[in-house]
Protein backbone atom coordinates (compact mmCIF):
# COMPACT_ATOMS: atom_id res chain seq x y z
CA UNK A 1 0.00 0.00 0.00
CA UNK A 2 0.99 3.35 -0.74
CA UNK A 3 1.24 5.39 2.76
CA UNK A 4 1.36 8.65 3.54
CA UNK A 5 4.81 7.80 5.36
CA UNK A 6 6.22 5.45 2.61
CA UNK A 7 8.97 4.00 5.51
CA UNK A 8 6.41 3.88 8.54
CA UNK A 9 7.99 1.88 11.15
CA UNK A 10 7.61 -1.60 10.73
CA UNK A 11 6.06 -3.57 13.61
CA UNK A 12 4.65 -6.89 14.68
CA UNK A 13 1.51 -8.91 15.59
CA UNK A 14 2.60 -9.06 18.88
CA UNK A 15 2.00 -4.96 19.69
CA UNK A 16 -0.96 -3.34 19.86
CA UNK A 17 -2.53 -1.43 17.27
CA UNK A 18 -1.26 1.88 16.66
CA UNK A 19 -4.64 4.15 17.89
CA UNK A 20 -5.33 7.63 17.24
CA UNK A 21 -5.45 7.85 21.14
CA UNK A 22 -3.00 10.64 20.89
CA UNK A 23 -1.03 12.56 20.56
CA UNK A 24 -2.47 14.85 23.00
CA UNK A 25 -4.17 12.80 25.14
CA UNK A 26 -2.85 9.18 24.99
CA UNK A 27 -5.58 7.61 26.56
CA UNK A 28 -6.42 3.99 25.41
CA UNK A 29 -9.96 4.30 24.45
CA UNK A 30 -10.09 0.85 23.08
CA UNK A 31 -8.99 -1.14 25.83
CA UNK A 32 -11.78 1.60 27.87
CA UNK A 33 -14.24 -0.21 26.15
CA UNK A 34 -12.99 -3.78 25.80
CA UNK A 35 -12.69 -4.01 29.53
CA UNK A 36 -15.02 -6.18 31.31
CA UNK A 37 -15.84 -4.40 34.08
CA UNK A 38 -17.54 -1.53 31.64
CA UNK A 39 -17.31 2.06 31.64
CA UNK A 40 -19.10 2.91 34.65
CA UNK A 41 -21.97 3.54 36.54
CA UNK A 42 -23.92 5.63 38.06
CA UNK A 43 -26.01 5.38 41.69
CA UNK A 44 -29.14 3.35 41.48
CA UNK A 45 -31.25 7.10 42.87
CA UNK A 46 -30.38 8.29 39.47
CA UNK A 47 -31.91 5.21 37.38
CA UNK A 48 -33.78 6.61 35.00
CA UNK A 49 -32.87 10.28 34.90
CA UNK A 50 -33.03 11.82 31.54
CA UNK A 51 -30.05 13.48 30.16
CA UNK A 52 -30.52 15.61 26.67
CA UNK A 53 -28.19 14.77 23.94
CA UNK A 54 -28.35 17.25 21.22
CA UNK A 55 -27.27 16.09 17.42
CA UNK A 56 -27.90 12.15 16.41
CA UNK A 57 -24.86 12.09 14.41
CA UNK A 58 -22.40 9.00 15.56
CA UNK A 59 -21.29 11.17 18.39
CA UNK A 60 -24.40 11.65 19.91
CA UNK A 61 -26.23 7.99 19.30
CA UNK A 62 -22.79 6.50 21.02
CA UNK A 63 -23.02 9.14 23.85
CA UNK A 64 -27.23 7.97 23.73
CA UNK A 65 -25.99 4.74 23.40
CA UNK A 66 -23.42 4.20 26.53
CA UNK A 67 -25.84 6.39 29.07
CA UNK A 68 -28.66 4.08 28.64
CA UNK A 69 -26.52 1.12 29.37
CA UNK A 70 -25.89 2.88 32.89
CA UNK A 71 -29.38 3.51 33.65
CA UNK A 72 -30.02 6.67 32.77
CA UNK A 73 -32.64 8.07 29.82
CA UNK A 74 -30.80 9.63 26.93
CA UNK A 75 -33.06 12.25 25.34
CA UNK A 76 -31.89 12.59 21.71
CA UNK A 77 -32.47 15.44 19.08
CA UNK A 78 -32.18 15.84 16.06
CA UNK A 79 -32.40 18.43 12.96
CA UNK A 80 -32.39 16.30 10.15
CA UNK A 81 -31.68 12.32 10.23
CA UNK A 82 -29.64 10.16 12.23
CA UNK A 83 -26.29 9.83 11.19
CA UNK A 84 -24.48 13.10 10.67
CA UNK A 85 -21.75 13.17 8.67
CA UNK A 86 -22.18 9.29 8.40
CA UNK A 87 -24.49 9.98 5.88
CA UNK A 88 -25.05 7.31 2.56
CA UNK A 89 -27.95 7.63 0.01
CA UNK A 90 -29.09 5.59 -3.09
CA UNK A 91 -29.97 6.62 -6.37
CA UNK A 92 -33.61 7.02 -7.02
CA UNK A 93 -35.22 4.33 -9.43
CA UNK A 94 -31.85 2.34 -9.17
CA UNK A 95 -30.91 -0.84 -7.47
CA UNK A 96 -31.28 -0.14 -3.97
CA UNK A 97 -27.49 -1.96 -3.40
CA UNK A 98 -26.37 0.85 -5.36
CA UNK A 99 -25.35 3.68 -2.64
CA UNK A 100 -23.01 7.16 -2.35
CA UNK A 101 -21.10 7.84 0.97
CA UNK A 102 -21.51 11.70 1.08
CA UNK A 103 -19.77 11.88 4.59
CA UNK A 104 -17.83 9.34 5.83
CA UNK A 105 -16.23 6.66 3.55
CA UNK A 106 -13.16 5.78 4.68
CA UNK A 107 -11.64 4.65 7.56
CA UNK A 108 -8.23 3.78 8.94
CA UNK A 109 -7.39 0.63 11.40
CA UNK A 110 -5.78 3.04 14.17
CA UNK A 111 -9.59 4.27 14.64
CA UNK A 112 -9.86 1.16 17.37
CA UNK A 113 -12.72 2.55 19.20
CA UNK A 114 -14.63 3.48 16.29
CA UNK A 115 -13.68 -0.52 15.38
CA UNK A 116 -15.00 -1.39 18.78
CA UNK A 117 -18.79 0.11 17.32
CA UNK A 118 -18.15 -1.19 13.85
CA UNK A 119 -17.85 -5.16 15.38
CA UNK A 120 -20.55 -4.53 17.89
CA UNK A 121 -23.31 -4.09 15.37
CA UNK A 122 -21.69 -6.63 12.81
CA UNK A 123 -20.69 -4.62 9.99
CA UNK A 124 -18.65 -5.71 7.33
CA UNK A 125 -15.50 -3.92 5.98
CA UNK A 126 -13.37 -4.07 2.81
CA UNK A 127 -10.50 -2.28 1.73
CA UNK A 128 -11.69 1.56 0.33
CA UNK A 129 -9.78 2.04 -3.05
CA UNK A 130 -7.74 4.98 -2.28
CA UNK A 131 -4.66 6.05 -5.18
CA UNK A 132 -1.94 3.11 -5.44
CA UNK A 133 -3.89 0.87 -3.18
CA UNK A 134 -3.30 -2.84 -3.09
CA UNK A 135 -7.23 -2.76 -3.67
CA UNK A 136 -7.17 -0.06 -6.56
CA UNK A 137 -6.70 -1.56 -9.73
CA UNK A 138 -4.90 1.28 -11.35
CA UNK A 139 -4.23 5.00 -10.38
CA UNK A 140 -3.60 7.75 -12.99
CA UNK A 141 -2.09 10.88 -12.30
CA UNK A 142 -2.49 14.18 -14.30
CA UNK A 143 -1.28 16.92 -13.87
CA UNK A 144 -0.79 20.19 -16.42
CA UNK A 145 -1.95 18.27 -18.86
CA UNK A 146 0.33 14.81 -18.70
CA UNK A 147 -0.95 11.79 -17.43
CA UNK A 148 0.97 8.75 -15.72
CA UNK A 149 -0.59 5.21 -15.21
CA UNK A 150 0.72 3.17 -12.04
CA UNK A 151 -0.59 0.42 -10.32
CA UNK A 152 2.37 1.47 -7.38
CA UNK A 153 4.26 4.52 -6.44
CA UNK A 154 7.50 2.86 -8.53
CA UNK A 155 5.85 3.34 -11.86
CA UNK A 156 5.59 6.58 -11.44
CA UNK A 157 8.44 9.00 -12.91
CA UNK A 158 11.51 9.52 -10.91
CA UNK A 159 10.15 12.85 -9.61
CA UNK A 160 7.34 11.24 -7.55
CA UNK A 161 9.71 9.07 -5.38
CA UNK A 162 11.86 12.46 -4.93
CA UNK A 163 8.89 14.02 -3.16
CA UNK A 164 7.79 10.74 -1.27
CA UNK A 165 11.19 10.92 -0.09
CA UNK A 166 11.23 14.88 0.60
CA UNK A 167 8.17 14.22 3.06
CA UNK A 168 9.85 11.14 4.73
CA UNK A 169 12.48 13.58 5.26
CA UNK A 170 11.08 16.47 6.00
CA UNK A 171 8.97 14.27 8.83
CA UNK A 172 12.09 12.63 10.42
CA UNK A 173 14.23 15.94 10.72
CA UNK A 174 11.50 18.30 11.83
CA UNK A 175 9.14 16.02 13.58
CA UNK A 176 10.85 12.53 15.29
CA UNK A 177 8.40 10.57 13.01
CA UNK A 178 10.03 7.28 13.58
CA UNK A 179 10.41 7.75 17.21
CA UNK A 180 6.24 9.38 18.02
CA UNK A 181 4.84 6.97 15.62
CA UNK A 182 6.84 3.90 17.31
CA UNK A 183 6.01 5.27 21.00
CA UNK A 184 2.56 5.39 20.24
CA UNK A 185 2.45 1.81 18.88
CA UNK A 186 4.04 0.87 22.00
CA UNK A 187 1.64 3.26 24.13
CA UNK A 188 4.67 4.64 25.88
CA UNK A 189 2.93 7.36 27.31
CA UNK A 190 5.99 9.54 28.78
CA UNK A 191 7.86 9.24 25.62
CA UNK A 192 4.82 10.63 23.56
CA UNK A 193 4.70 13.76 25.89
CA UNK A 194 7.83 13.98 26.08
CA UNK A 195 8.20 14.43 22.32
CA UNK A 196 4.87 16.50 21.93
CA UNK A 197 5.22 18.63 24.32
CA UNK A 198 8.47 20.26 22.66
CA UNK A 199 6.50 20.47 19.24
CA UNK A 200 3.68 21.91 20.21
CA UNK A 201 5.75 24.24 21.75
CA UNK A 202 7.69 24.57 18.68
CA UNK A 203 4.98 24.35 15.79
CA UNK A 204 1.70 25.84 17.31
CA UNK A 205 2.26 28.79 14.90
CA UNK A 206 3.61 27.32 11.96
CA UNK A 207 1.56 26.19 9.07
CA UNK A 208 1.72 23.13 7.20
CA UNK A 209 3.39 25.10 4.00
CA UNK A 210 5.30 26.94 6.59
CA UNK A 211 6.66 23.56 7.49
CA UNK A 212 7.18 22.25 3.75
CA UNK A 213 9.36 25.41 3.07
CA UNK A 214 11.70 25.15 6.28
CA UNK A 215 12.94 21.38 5.23
CA UNK A 216 15.59 21.75 3.41
CA UNK A 217 14.31 18.76 1.32
CA UNK A 218 11.39 20.83 0.13
CA UNK A 219 13.68 23.43 -1.18
CA UNK A 220 12.31 22.63 -4.72
CA UNK A 221 9.25 24.47 -5.76
CA UNK A 222 7.93 21.94 -8.01
CA UNK A 223 8.52 19.34 -5.26
CA UNK A 224 5.86 21.20 -3.70
CA UNK A 225 3.46 22.00 -5.87
CA UNK A 226 3.16 18.15 -6.43
CA UNK A 227 2.97 17.11 -2.94
CA UNK A 228 0.50 19.56 -2.39
CA UNK A 229 -1.56 18.01 -5.83
CA UNK A 230 -0.60 14.80 -5.39
CA UNK A 231 0.71 13.74 -1.91
CA UNK A 232 0.46 10.20 -0.74
CA UNK A 233 -2.12 8.04 0.96
CA UNK A 234 -5.20 9.43 -0.10
CA UNK A 235 -4.54 12.33 -2.63
CA UNK A 236 -3.21 15.93 -2.56
CA UNK A 237 -2.53 17.87 0.45
CA UNK A 238 -2.22 21.38 -0.93
CA UNK A 239 -5.92 22.39 0.71
CA UNK A 240 -4.54 21.92 3.89
CA UNK A 241 -1.28 23.93 3.35
CA UNK A 242 -2.90 26.79 5.36
CA UNK A 243 -4.02 25.00 8.31
CA UNK A 244 -1.38 24.29 11.52
CA UNK A 245 1.13 21.43 11.09
CA UNK A 246 0.25 20.20 14.17
CA UNK A 247 -3.11 18.84 12.67
CA UNK A 248 -1.13 17.05 9.71
CA UNK A 249 1.49 15.33 12.07
CA UNK A 250 -1.38 14.14 14.44
CA UNK A 251 -2.86 12.36 11.06
CA UNK A 252 0.91 11.05 10.49
CA UNK A 253 1.69 9.79 13.54
CA UNK A 254 -1.32 7.72 13.71
CA UNK A 255 -1.31 6.33 10.37
CA UNK A 256 -4.84 7.80 9.97
CA UNK A 257 -4.64 8.16 6.43
CA UNK A 258 -3.24 4.83 5.70
CA UNK A 259 -4.47 1.42 4.92
CA UNK A 260 -8.89 2.64 4.64
CA UNK A 261 -11.45 0.37 4.81
CA UNK A 262 -14.79 1.30 3.79
CA UNK A 263 -18.36 -0.13 5.80
CA UNK A 264 -19.90 -2.35 3.09
CA UNK A 265 -23.36 -1.49 2.70
CA UNK A 266 -22.50 2.34 3.76
CA UNK A 267 -21.30 4.05 6.99
CA UNK A 268 -24.91 4.94 8.05
CA UNK A 269 -25.43 1.77 8.97
CA UNK A 270 -23.11 1.88 12.17
CA UNK A 271 -25.61 4.76 13.89
CA UNK A 272 -28.95 3.62 13.14
CA UNK A 273 -28.16 0.00 14.06
CA UNK A 274 -26.84 1.60 17.56
CA UNK A 275 -30.14 3.22 17.59
CA UNK A 276 -32.25 0.42 17.11
CA UNK A 277 -29.74 -2.50 19.46
CA UNK A 278 -30.76 -3.59 22.58
CA UNK A 279 -27.77 -4.05 24.60
CA UNK A 280 -27.32 -7.63 26.47
CA UNK A 281 -26.40 -5.94 29.34
CA UNK A 282 -28.05 -3.02 31.14
CA UNK A 283 -28.66 -1.14 33.82
CA UNK A 284 -31.97 -0.66 34.69
CA UNK A 285 -33.59 -0.59 32.12
CA UNK A 286 -35.58 -3.99 30.88
CA UNK A 287 -34.26 -6.60 28.13
CA UNK A 288 -35.23 -5.74 25.12
CA UNK A 289 -34.85 -1.48 26.03
CA UNK A 290 -33.06 0.66 22.82
CA UNK A 291 -32.66 4.13 21.72
CA UNK A 292 -35.79 3.62 19.45
CA UNK A 293 -37.59 2.25 21.73
CA UNK A 294 -36.93 4.81 24.48
CA UNK A 295 -38.20 7.55 22.10
CA UNK A 296 -41.11 5.84 20.51
CA UNK A 297 -39.23 5.40 17.43
CA UNK A 298 -38.10 8.97 16.41
CA UNK A 299 -36.18 11.56 17.99
CA UNK A 300 -37.20 14.74 18.99
CA UNK A 301 -37.29 17.57 16.91
CA UNK A 302 -34.27 20.12 16.11
CA UNK A 303 -32.76 22.55 19.18
CA UNK A 304 -33.61 25.47 19.13
CA UNK A 305 -32.54 27.69 22.47
CA UNK A 306 -30.59 26.64 25.08
CA UNK A 307 -30.48 28.25 28.76
CA UNK A 308 -29.12 28.36 31.98
CA UNK A 309 -32.02 28.00 34.70
CA UNK A 310 -31.95 28.25 37.87
CA UNK A 311 -30.61 25.30 40.00
CA UNK A 312 -27.53 24.99 37.34
CA UNK A 313 -30.08 23.23 34.95
CA UNK A 314 -30.01 23.62 31.18
CA UNK A 315 -33.48 24.67 29.77
CA UNK A 316 -34.06 22.91 26.17
CA UNK A 317 -36.52 24.36 23.47
CA UNK A 318 -36.99 22.39 20.53
CA UNK A 319 -38.62 22.89 17.55
CA UNK A 320 -42.18 22.06 18.31
CA UNK A 321 -42.12 23.98 20.90
CA UNK A 322 -41.43 21.57 23.77
CA UNK A 323 -39.78 23.19 26.54
CA UNK A 324 -38.17 20.68 28.93
CA UNK A 325 -34.93 21.20 32.04
CA UNK A 326 -32.26 18.48 32.52
CA UNK A 327 -29.71 18.62 34.78
CA UNK A 328 -26.76 17.65 31.90
CA UNK A 329 -26.59 17.98 28.55
CA UNK A 330 -24.25 16.54 25.74
CA UNK A 331 -23.95 18.86 22.58
CA UNK A 332 -22.57 16.96 19.75
CA UNK A 333 -23.21 19.51 16.82
CA UNK A 334 -20.83 21.33 15.17
CA UNK A 335 -19.89 23.96 17.31
CA UNK A 336 -20.99 26.90 15.00
CA UNK A 337 -24.71 25.95 15.53
CA UNK A 338 -24.42 27.91 19.04
CA UNK A 339 -23.62 30.78 17.62
CA UNK A 340 -26.15 31.10 14.76
CA UNK A 341 -29.16 28.29 14.20
CA UNK A 342 -29.58 27.81 18.40
CA UNK A 343 -30.24 30.81 20.08
CA UNK A 344 -27.71 30.83 23.45
CA UNK A 345 -27.63 31.85 26.04
CA UNK A 346 -24.48 33.63 27.22
CA UNK A 347 -24.30 31.91 29.95
CA UNK A 348 -24.08 28.28 29.06
CA UNK A 349 -20.12 28.72 28.84
CA UNK A 350 -16.57 30.32 29.75
CA UNK A 351 -16.41 33.30 27.80
CA UNK A 352 -13.02 31.78 26.77
CA UNK A 353 -14.78 28.94 25.71
CA UNK A 354 -17.43 30.97 23.19
CA UNK A 355 -13.92 32.22 21.65
CA UNK A 356 -12.77 29.17 20.97
CA UNK A 357 -15.95 28.08 19.10
CA UNK A 358 -15.77 31.85 17.61
CA UNK A 359 -12.71 30.53 16.24
CA UNK A 360 -13.36 27.46 14.89
CA UNK A 361 -12.00 26.97 11.32
CA UNK A 362 -13.85 24.13 9.18
CA UNK A 363 -13.06 23.27 5.78
CA UNK A 364 -15.25 22.91 3.04
CA UNK A 365 -15.91 19.43 0.90
CA UNK A 366 -18.11 18.68 -1.61
CA UNK A 367 -19.10 15.35 -3.52
CA UNK A 368 -20.83 14.04 -6.86
CA UNK A 369 -21.72 10.43 -7.41
CA UNK A 370 -23.29 8.77 -10.55
CA UNK A 371 -24.72 5.59 -10.89
CA UNK A 372 -23.06 3.28 -13.67
CA UNK A 373 -24.05 0.24 -15.58
CA UNK A 374 -20.92 -1.37 -14.77
CA UNK A 375 -17.52 -1.29 -13.79
CA UNK A 376 -16.84 -0.49 -17.49
CA UNK A 377 -13.07 0.65 -16.02
CA UNK A 378 -11.83 -3.07 -16.00
CA UNK A 379 -11.91 -3.40 -19.68
CA UNK A 380 -8.80 -3.76 -20.95
CA UNK A 381 -7.69 -1.40 -23.54
CA UNK A 382 -6.56 -4.02 -26.76
CA UNK A 383 -3.49 -1.25 -27.74
CA UNK A 384 -1.94 -0.74 -24.43
CA UNK A 385 -3.57 -3.79 -22.04
CA UNK A 386 -4.23 -0.49 -19.33
CA UNK A 387 -7.47 -0.49 -17.55
CA UNK A 388 -9.91 1.50 -19.38
CA UNK A 389 -9.94 3.88 -16.53
CA UNK A 390 -8.64 4.28 -13.29
CA UNK A 391 -8.89 6.54 -10.05
CA UNK A 392 -7.88 9.38 -10.70
CA UNK A 393 -5.67 12.16 -9.41
CA UNK A 394 -5.92 15.44 -11.20
CA UNK A 395 -5.26 19.12 -10.82
CA UNK A 396 -8.10 19.85 -13.29
CA UNK A 397 -11.51 20.96 -10.85
CA UNK A 398 -12.51 17.18 -10.42
CA UNK A 399 -9.70 16.30 -8.38
CA UNK A 400 -10.08 12.71 -7.16
CA UNK A 401 -12.15 10.37 -8.66
CA UNK A 402 -12.93 6.99 -7.27
CA UNK A 403 -14.33 4.06 -8.99
CA UNK A 404 -16.16 1.51 -6.58
CA UNK A 405 -17.72 -1.58 -7.46
CA UNK A 406 -19.37 -5.01 -6.06
CA UNK A 407 -18.44 -7.58 -8.60
CA UNK A 408 -17.41 -7.20 -12.44
CA UNK A 409 -21.57 -7.80 -13.57
CA UNK A 410 -23.01 -5.46 -10.98
CA UNK A 411 -24.32 -1.85 -11.32
CA UNK A 412 -21.33 0.06 -9.93
CA UNK A 413 -20.84 3.91 -8.60
CA UNK A 414 -17.83 6.58 -9.52
CA UNK A 415 -17.42 9.38 -7.16
CA UNK A 416 -16.79 12.05 -10.16
CA UNK A 417 -15.10 14.74 -7.94
CA UNK A 418 -14.44 14.92 -3.99
CA UNK A 419 -12.66 18.29 -3.31
CA UNK A 420 -12.41 20.94 -0.43
CA UNK A 421 -11.89 24.25 0.34
CA UNK A 422 -11.25 26.08 -3.01
CA UNK A 423 -12.09 23.35 -4.79
CA UNK A 424 -15.19 22.96 -3.12
CA UNK A 425 -16.49 26.34 -3.77
CA UNK A 426 -15.67 25.94 -6.82
CA UNK A 427 -18.83 23.83 -7.19
CA UNK A 428 -21.37 25.51 -4.88
CA UNK A 429 -23.35 27.77 -7.21
CA UNK A 430 -23.96 24.55 -9.47
CA UNK A 431 -26.90 22.43 -9.82
CA UNK A 432 -26.22 18.73 -9.55
CA UNK A 433 -26.65 18.48 -13.24
CA UNK A 434 -24.45 21.10 -14.18
CA UNK A 435 -21.64 19.59 -11.99
CA UNK A 436 -21.80 16.22 -13.60
CA UNK A 437 -21.37 18.02 -16.85
CA UNK A 438 -18.04 20.08 -15.75
CA UNK A 439 -16.61 16.96 -14.16
CA UNK A 440 -17.53 14.56 -17.53
CA UNK A 441 -15.51 17.20 -19.78
CA UNK A 442 -12.79 17.43 -17.09
CA UNK A 443 -12.54 13.66 -17.01
CA UNK A 444 -12.86 13.55 -21.10
CA UNK A 445 -10.01 15.36 -21.43
CA UNK A 446 -7.98 12.53 -19.33
CA UNK A 447 -9.61 9.46 -20.99
CA UNK A 448 -10.28 10.71 -24.65
CA UNK A 449 -11.57 7.48 -26.12
CA UNK A 450 -13.83 6.67 -23.16
CA UNK A 451 -17.53 7.46 -23.30
CA UNK A 452 -18.52 7.57 -19.42
CA UNK A 453 -22.09 8.84 -20.28
CA UNK A 454 -22.80 5.88 -21.91
CA UNK A 455 -22.64 4.21 -18.39
CA UNK A 456 -24.83 6.32 -16.58
CA UNK A 457 -27.68 4.60 -15.48
CA UNK A 458 -29.20 7.55 -12.98
CA UNK A 459 -29.44 11.16 -11.63
CA UNK A 460 -26.14 12.62 -10.11
CA UNK A 461 -26.37 12.84 -6.49
CA UNK A 462 -24.20 15.73 -4.74
CA UNK A 463 -23.54 17.40 -1.77
CA UNK A 464 -21.62 20.61 -0.65
CA UNK A 465 -21.14 20.31 3.27
CA UNK A 466 -20.75 24.10 4.05
CA UNK A 467 -24.11 25.02 2.37
CA UNK A 468 -25.42 22.27 4.77
CA UNK A 469 -27.85 24.46 6.99
CA UNK A 470 -27.33 22.28 10.27
CA UNK A 471 -23.38 21.64 9.61
CA UNK A 472 -21.99 24.88 7.47
CA UNK A 473 -19.05 22.67 6.55
CA UNK A 474 -17.44 19.69 6.94
CA UNK A 475 -15.00 19.75 9.32
CA UNK A 476 -12.60 21.70 11.51
CA UNK A 477 -9.28 22.08 10.87
CA UNK A 478 -7.03 24.51 13.41
CA UNK A 479 -5.36 26.99 11.80
CA UNK A 480 -1.95 28.39 13.12
CA UNK A 481 -2.19 29.23 16.91
CA UNK A 482 -5.07 27.29 17.81
CA UNK A 483 -3.80 24.82 19.93
CA UNK A 484 -5.13 26.81 22.71
CA UNK A 485 -8.17 27.05 21.57
CA UNK A 486 -8.65 23.18 20.52
CA UNK A 487 -7.73 22.78 24.39
CA UNK A 488 -10.07 24.38 25.93
CA UNK A 489 -13.14 22.42 23.92
CA UNK A 490 -11.17 19.10 24.16
CA UNK A 491 -11.19 19.58 28.01
CA UNK A 492 -14.04 20.84 28.85
CA UNK A 493 -15.72 18.00 29.97
CA UNK A 494 -13.52 17.75 32.72
CA UNK A 495 -16.33 20.15 34.84
CA UNK A 496 -14.60 20.15 38.69
CA UNK A 497 -12.41 22.85 36.70
CA UNK A 498 -15.62 25.26 35.90
CA UNK A 499 -17.67 27.43 38.13
CA UNK A 500 -20.77 25.72 39.43
CA UNK A 501 -22.55 28.02 37.06
CA UNK A 502 -21.11 26.60 34.03
CA UNK A 503 -21.66 23.18 34.60
CA UNK A 504 -23.66 20.40 33.49
CA UNK A 505 -23.46 21.30 29.43
CA UNK A 506 -21.33 18.70 28.23
CA UNK A 507 -19.69 19.23 24.38
CA UNK A 508 -18.67 16.10 21.91
CA UNK A 509 -17.94 15.85 18.56
CA UNK A 510 -15.33 15.64 16.22
CA UNK A 511 -14.65 19.29 16.04
CA UNK A 512 -13.70 18.94 19.29
CA UNK A 513 -11.65 16.13 19.57
CA UNK A 514 -7.75 16.30 18.30
CA UNK A 515 -9.05 14.38 15.24
CA UNK A 516 -10.90 16.58 13.34
CA UNK A 517 -12.84 14.95 10.36
CA UNK A 518 -12.17 11.55 11.54
CA UNK A 519 -15.26 9.28 13.34
CA UNK A 520 -13.09 8.39 15.58
CA UNK A 521 -12.75 11.86 17.04
CA UNK A 522 -16.17 11.51 17.32
CA UNK A 523 -16.68 8.14 19.42
CA UNK A 524 -13.17 9.42 21.87
CA UNK A 525 -15.21 12.60 22.74
CA UNK A 526 -18.78 10.69 23.24
CA UNK A 527 -16.89 8.68 25.71
CA UNK A 528 -15.00 11.88 27.17
CA UNK A 529 -18.89 13.43 27.87
CA UNK A 530 -20.25 10.23 28.96
CA UNK A 531 -17.85 10.12 31.75
CA UNK A 532 -18.73 13.63 32.62
CA UNK A 533 -21.79 12.89 32.95
CA UNK A 534 -21.50 10.15 35.01
CA UNK A 535 -19.34 12.01 37.42
CA UNK A 536 -21.55 14.81 37.71
CA UNK A 537 -24.29 12.22 38.34
CA UNK A 538 -22.45 10.90 41.34
CA UNK A 539 -21.15 7.52 39.46
CA UNK A 540 -17.47 6.21 38.61
CA UNK A 541 -15.41 3.65 36.59
CA UNK A 542 -14.49 0.52 38.14
CA UNK A 543 -11.01 0.72 39.35
CA UNK A 544 -9.53 -1.94 37.29
CA UNK A 545 -10.71 0.39 33.80
CA UNK A 546 -10.39 4.13 34.83
CA UNK A 547 -12.20 6.59 32.51
CA UNK A 548 -10.81 9.04 30.68
CA UNK A 549 -11.41 11.77 33.54
CA UNK A 550 -10.16 9.70 35.92
CA UNK A 551 -6.71 9.63 34.73
CA UNK A 552 -6.97 13.34 33.35
CA UNK A 553 -4.13 14.62 35.72
CA UNK A 554 -1.57 12.17 34.01
CA UNK A 555 -2.13 12.92 30.63
CA UNK A 556 -3.96 15.94 29.82
CA UNK A 557 -2.56 17.67 27.23
CA UNK A 558 0.12 20.06 26.64
CA UNK A 559 -0.79 23.48 28.30
CA UNK A 560 0.61 26.84 26.73
CA UNK A 561 0.99 29.93 28.55
CA UNK A 562 -1.74 32.50 27.60
CA UNK A 563 0.45 35.33 28.01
Amino acid sequence: MTSTVPNAVQHTDAQPPITMFGPDFPYAYDDFLAHPAGIGQVPATEHGAEVAVVGGGLSGIITAYELMKMGLKPVVYEADRIGGRLRTVGFEGCDPSLTAEMGAMRFPPSSTALQHYIDLVDLETRPFPNPLAPATPSTVVDLKGESHYARTIDDLPQVYRDVAAAWNTCLEEGADFSDMNRAMRERDVPRIREIWSKLVEKLDNQTFYGFLCASDAFTSFRHREIFGQVGFGTGGWDTDLPNSILEILRVVYTEADDHHRGIVGGSQQLPLRLWDREPQKITHWPLGTSLSSLHGGEPRPAVTRLDRTAGNRITVTDAAGDIRSYRAVVFTGQSWLLLSKIACDDALFPIDHWTAMERTHYMESSKLFVPVDRPFWLDKDETTGRDTMSMTLTDRMTRGTYLLDDGPDRPAVICLSYTWCDDSLKWLPLSPNERMEVMLKSLGEIYPGVDIRSHVIGNPVTVSWENEPYFMGAFKANLPGHYRYQRRLFTHFMQDRLPADKRGLFLAGDDISWTAGWAEGAVQTALNAVWGVMHQFGGGTDPSNPGPGDVFDEIAPVELPED
